[in-house]
């Protein structure tokens, strides 16, 4: 795929084309989003001065946890619409901050994290009881050059957790043909795109499936995959995309024998059968073990008790046991 395109979608518009940064700032008013406050990095704001010029405000947002972060800028933050330009941290404190000013979001993504098309997010320290309100960004403005600009190892991991995104969603409660048919397609176009060498990978179709693959998860909820990797970064310490990488195959693999028929599609999509899920996953992501990524395994028993505490797992066939949680993340260790 090599044009853009442009998706209205009860009431979210995403805006997809290369180029697309650089003409932000007249997407944005073409929307009715002007007079915002802008909430990046120095790295993203570097490729964006037109956008930063026309902020009415400029929050840089710092690496740290999202409620946090969101609660230390609550006193800095009117109630004006929100623009967020990077990958998800900067996405979900901007959201996570919405929910509280009742504000809108447009979300401009440099990874492809998935924030842009989800309602979840952590909620805003001090943020109240209106904090808790899920914010989906109403216009996305998607740069397949920007989302896919990391180098080939970081790129591979962040495409695994988009692959995440419709893997985890083909067996849940709120599973549904919408939500299966964007993450099918979702995989396919990330899984296609990765098969290219990087001179010739079609970068619109890369972002095309992390989008597709975010629409699935925010339709119908996270499961297993994700409630181990959250666990994982928050007790271990692994880094987000690295630990989705390292997780997928194994991942895929229980949920196959528990779900054989979605997973068959799934194989299907990705272009190999149920038996070789696990390589397949392995191919295209290339992923390092989580111990190479600087793991903290004292904290690994820590880990698997949250996972079990966490009500997601109740949405598997035949909830994983310790032992086999434990034997999941020992194999990706």
């Amino acid at each position: 795929m090599s044009n853009g395109f442009t998706w209205r979608d009860a009431g979210r518009t995403v805006v997809c084309a290369d180029g697309a940064l650089g003409d932000a700032t007249e997407t944005l008013a073409r929307n009715g989003v002007e007079q915002f406050e802008l909430f990046s990095t120095d790295r993203a704001l570097g490729e964006a001065p037109g956008l930063k010029a026309a902020a009415r405000r400029v929050h840089r947002v710092p690496p740290g946890n999202v409620s946090d972060l969101a609660g230390g800028l609550l006193a800095e933050v009117g109630e004006g619409p929100l623009v967020a330009l990077g990958g998800g941290r900067v996405i979900d404190v901007a959201k996570a901050l919405a929910a509280v000013r009742g504000a809108e979001v447009a979300a401009i993504p440099t990874t492809m994290s998935g924030a842009e098309m989800t309602a979840s997010h952590r909620v805003a320290g001090g943020g109240g009881k209106r904090a808790e309100a899920g914010v989906r960004p109403r216009l996305v403005i998607a740069d397949p050059r920007v989302m896919t600009s990391a180098p080939e190892p970081e790129l591979r991991a962040s495409s695994m957790n988009a692959l995440a995104h419709g893997a985890d969603t083909l067996y849940l409660p709120l599973s549904n043909p919408v939500s299966e048919m964007t993450a099918l397609r979702g995989a396919a176009e990330v899984a296609g795109a990765l098969d290219q060498d990087r001179a010739g990978r079609d970068n619109v179709a890369l972002a095309l499936g992390s989008l597709l693959c975010g629409y699935a998860i925010d339709s119908a909820g996270m499961g297993l995959h994700h409630l181990v990797c959250q666990s994982l970064v928050r007790y271990c310490g692994t880094p987000h995309a690295g630990t989705n990488a390292a997780i997928l195959p194994h991942v895929v693999a229980l949920l196959a024998e528990r779900a054989p028929g979605p997973y068959e599609d799934f194989a299907a999509a990705i272009e190999t059968d149920v038996a070789g899920l696990s390589v397949r996953i392995e191919e295209l992501g290339r992923p390092r073990r989580l111990s190479e990524l600087g793991g903290d395994a004292s904290e690994l028993d820590e880990a698997i008790e949250a996972m079990l505490r966490r009500p997601e797992l109740q949405r598997v066939p035949r909830p994983p046991t310790r032992d086999e949680l434990k034997a999941l993340v020992k194999r990706a260790w």
